[in-house]
C-alpha cells in the first residue's frame, strides 16, 4: 500500500520505475507467447532435423611378437591436423554477407538497435537485382570454400610447409559429413608436431589429434611373414548394422596381418554424435568403447631371421629367392626369408604412386613370397625321394656299382641326358655327394613311376601345408590318377619323362616350405610336421613369460626303414664333409651339416634358360635341431651359390647357441 500511496503523490521517479517494470513483465510476455505460440513451429521442425550419428572408431590392434618376445609390428601415435568445421560457422556467414554485397551491393546486416531506436538515420537500399536460389547456394559454396582455404594457408604458413586443398573434396566432406571433423594432414613429423606446439594460437577450428598408427619397428625384415595393412575408410559389415560413418581404419591383407586381422583388430567401439538441422556437431557421447586387439605370438626368432635374411642377400646383386629355417624335433619356423622384400611402413597410413609402381614390378615381384608361394622345380634334391623309393622297393642296393659314361642314353630317337658329374662308377654314395644324373636316372626306372609318386605322397609334395600366411601354392606332383588318366586320352608318361622325373626335372614343381617339411623329416626319423608358424602357448600367457610351447603336429609318418634313413642321411653328411661333395662349401667348424644341392633348367617364356639352385640341409648330424632349405633363382648353382648361403645361417645359429650356453650360471658343486 505504501507504493500506491507514493504513486498517488504523483512521485514522477516512482512513475517511471513502475512503468519501466510493467513494460519488462509485458515484453518477458510478448516474448514467452511468441516463442510458445508463433515459433513453435519452427522449433518443432528444427527438433526434428536434429538426429543421432553413430560413427564407429577403430581399436587399438594388437602386437605381432616373435618366440621370445620381441616386437615384429606394433602401434604408435600417428599426429594429425584436423579442421572441425563447426567453429568456422560465424565466419561462413560474414563472408557469405560480403560476396552478396559484392554481387548485388545491398547490405544484409541486420540493423542495430541503434538503428530501431532512431539514433541513426535509416538508408534505404539502393534497387539491387535479386538473385535465384541457385545463385545464392553458389554463393554459400564459395564462401565456406574461401574461408576454409584462408585457415588451410594460415596453416600452412605456421609449420612452414605448403598445403593445398581440394575444393571437390572439401564440397564432400561439407555436405555429408559435417559434423566429423575435415582431415588436413596425417602423419606429421616431429618437427611439424613440435612447431604447431610451441604456437598455441592455432587457425580456428584446426586441432592436433592423435590416433593410433600400424608400425613395424624392423622396416623390411620379415616383411613377407608379416604381410601388411591397408587403409579401409569403410568397413561394410558395420554399415549394414547402421553406422553413419566409420573413422579410417587398417584391415590385414596378407600374412599375419591378414590371417589373424579379426584377432589383431580387435572390436572396435562406436560413438554417438548429435547434429542439429544444419549438420554440425552439438554433442558427443561413446556408447561403446573400443576393445583392443589380441597379440599374437610367433614362433619366429627374430635373430635367425635376421641372419637369414642378410645371408640371402649375399647370394647376388639382387637375389631373388628364399631361405626357410625350420626345427625338425616340432615342426616350428624359425625363419622365413623372401627376396626381394618390401617394407610394410609404406602401406601406413597410404601407399604413395611410386611405391606401388615399384611394388608392382613384374620381374622383381617384391610382394611375393616366394618361400611359400614360390613355386620350383627341385633339380637335384628330388634324388633324396627316388632314393628312398629305391631303396624300400629293394631296387637300389647303394654298395653296388654303377658305371656312368657321363650321360643317359634314352635310346636311338631320344637325345640324352646329360650329367654334371663325370663319367666313372658309382655306388649309392659317391653318386648321392657327387649327384649324378645317370645313376639316380638308372635307379628311379628301375624303381618305376608308381613307387617314387607314392613316396613323394608320403612327404605330401603336391599339397598345402596349410600354413596361415594367406599366400601359399601347392606346387605340381603327379598322382597315380593323373598317370591313369593321361594314358586313357591316349598320351602315356614316356620313358624320358620319368627318367627327367628322377633329376627333379619336368612335370613337378615344389615350394621352399614343402622342402623345409621334407628335410626335417629325413632329420628326425620320419615324422612329417605341420610347419608351424603362430606359437600355441599352455598355461596362458606368451612363452617369454612362463607359458609351456606345445609339442608339434604330426601330419603322417613316412613308415621306411630307419636303415634306409640312415643311409640317406649319411649321404648328405657326405655331400657337405667330403672334399669332392657339391654342398662343401656349407661346411662350418663346429657343427656337422648334412645336405643336397640342387640345379633346375627352367624355359623362359621369352626364350633361354634360367637355373633355379637348391641347397636343403640340416644339422647337426647327430641331434638334428635346425632344417635350412635355400633357393635363388638365376644361380650358378646350388653348390656355388646357395650353400655359402646357407653356411653363413648355420654359422649365425652356432654363434647364438655359444652365447646362450655362456650366458648360462655354472652349477655349483
Amino acid at each position: 500500500m505504501l507504493i500506491l500511496d507514493q504513486l498517488k503523490r504523483s512521485d514522477r521517479g516512482l512513475w517511471l520505475m513502475a512503468v519501466g517494470i510493467l513494460a519488462a513483465f509485458g515484453g518477458l510476455l510478448v516474448w514467452l507467447a511468441y516463442l510458445q505460440v508463433f515459433s513453435v513451429s519452427r522449433y518443432q521442425a528444427s527438433q526434428q532435423a536434429q538426429s543421432i550419428r553413430r560413427i564407429r572408431f577403430p581399436a587399438v590392434r594388437g602386437t605381432v611378437h616373435d618366440r621370445r618376445g620381441q616386437s615384429l609390428a606394433e602401434n604408435r601415435p600417428m599426429f594429425n591436423a584436423n579442421l572441425y568445421i563447426e567453429e568456422l560457422s560465424p565466419l561462413f556467414k560474414a563472408e557469405y554477407r560480403r560476396l552478396i554485397h559484392e554481387r548485388t551491393g545491398t547490405n544484409i546486416a541486420r540493423r542495430s538497435w541503434w538503428d530501431w531506436l532512431g539514433r541513426r538515420p535509416a538508408q534505404k537500399p539502393a534497387p539491387a537485382p535479386r538473385l535465384t536460389a541457385a545463385e545464392r547456394e553458389a554463393l554459400g559454396r564459395q564462401a565456406r570454400f574461401q574461408v576454409v582455404n584462408r585457415v588451410v594457408q594460415e596453416l600452412a604458413a605456421q609449420i612452414e610447409q605448403p598445403l593445398a586443398l581440394d575444393e571437390a573434396r572439401f564440397h564432400q566432406h561439407y555436405e555429408e559429413l559435417r559434423a566429423l571433423p575435415l582431415p588436413l594432414l596425417e602423419n606429421l613429423s616431429d618437427s611439424i608436431v613440435a612447431r604447431m606446439q610451441e604456437r598455441p594460437e592455432r587457425p580456428v577450428g584446426v586441432n592436433l589429434d592423435v590416433q593410433p598408427m600400424r608400425w613395424y619397428p624392423h622396416g623390411m625384415l620379415a616383411a613377407h611373414l608379416l604381410g601388411q595393412v591397408r587403409r579401409l575408410d569403410h568397413f561394410q559389415e558395420e554399415i549394414d548394422d547402421g553406422f553413419y560413418y566409420c573413422l579410417p581404419d587398417y584391415q590385414g591383407n596378407v600374412g599375419i596381418e591378414g590371417a589373424f586381422d579379426r584377432e589383431l583388430r580387435g572390436q572396435a567401439g562406436f560413438k554417438a554424435v548429435r547434429v542439429n538441422n544444419m549438420g554440425y556437431r552439438q554433442s558427443e557421447t561413446i556408447w561403446s568403447p573400443a576393445q583392443p586387439g589380441r597379440d599374437v605370438h610367433l614362433t619366429i626368432d627374430l635373430r635367425i631371421q635376421r641372419a637369414a635374411e642378410q645371408a640371402l642377400r649375399q647370394a647376388g646383386a639382387a637375389p631373388k629367392g628364399a631361405v626357410v629355417v625350420m626345427d625338425p624335433r616340432n615342426g616350428d619356423l624359425l625363419a622365413m626369408a623372401s627376396s626381394p622384400a618390401f617394407d610394410p611402413n609404406s602401406f601406413v597410413p597410404r601407399m604413395s604412386h611410386a611405391n606401388w609402381v615399384r611394388l608392382s614390378d613384374p620381374d622383381l615381384n617384391p610382394m611375393l613370397n616366394r618361400a611359400s608361394f614360390g613355386s620350383y622345380a627341385p633339380g637335384s634334391i628330388f634324388k633324396i625321394v627316388v632314393a628312398l623309393a629305391g631303396l624300400e622297393a629293394g631296387t637300389l642296393d647303394p654298395r653296388e656299382i654303377y658305371s656312368s659314361k657321363g650321360y643317359y642314353s634314352m635310346g636311338r630317337r631320344s637325345r640324352p641326358i646329360g650329367d654334371t658329374a663325370p663319367a666313372g662308377d658309382y655306388d649309392f654314395r659317391r653318386a648321392f655327394k657327387l649327384s649324378s644324373n645317370s645313376y639316380f636316372i638308372h635307379q628311379g626306372l628301375r624303381a618305376g613311376l608308381d613307387r617314387i609318386i607314392e613316396m613323394g605322397q608320403r612327404f605330401f609334395l603336391g599339397q598345402r601345408t596349410q600354413i596361415p600366411l594367406l599366400q601359399e601354392v601347392r606346387g605340381f606332383f603327379p598322382t597315380l590318377e593323373w598317370v591313369s588318366s593321361r594314358n586313357e586320352q591316349g598320351d602315356p608318361v614316356q620313358p624320358g619323362e620319368v627318367a627327367n622325373l628322377c633329376i627333379g626335372q619336368g612335370f613337378l614343381t615344389v615350394t621352399p616350405l614343402q622342402m623345409a617339411v621334407l628335410t626335417c623329416a629325413i632329420a628326425n626319423g620320419g615324422t612329417v610336421y605341420w610347419p608351424r608358424l603362430v606359437e600355441p602357448v599352455e598355461l596362458g600367457g606368451s612363452a617369454s613369460a612362463g607359458g609351456l610351447r606345445s609339442a608339434g603336429r604330426p601330419r603322417g609318418q613316412l613308415g621306411v626303414s630307419q636303415q634306409h634313413l640312415a643311409l640317406v642321411r649319411e649321404g648328405m653328411l657326405a655331400d657337405v664333409e667330403d672334399p669332392d661333395g657339391t654342398g662343401r662349401h656349407a661346411s662350418v667348424i663346429g657343427m656337422r651339416v648334412c645336405g643336397k644341392t640342387g640345379t633346375a633348367e627352367v624355359a623362359l617364356n621369352g626364350g633361354g634358360k634360367r637355373l633355379d639352385t637348391w641347397f636343403v640341409s640340416f644339422a647337426p648330424f647327430e641331434k638334428p635341431r635346425y632344417a635350412v632349405v635355400v633357393v635363388v633363382e638365376g644361380g650358378a648353382s646350388g653348390g656355388g651359390t646357395c650353400a655359402p648361403v646357407a653356411r653363413s645361417i648355420y654359422q649365425a645359429l652356432r654363434q647364438l647357441e655359444i652365447q646362450a650356453n655362456s650366458s648360462k650360471p655354472e652349477r655349483s658343486n
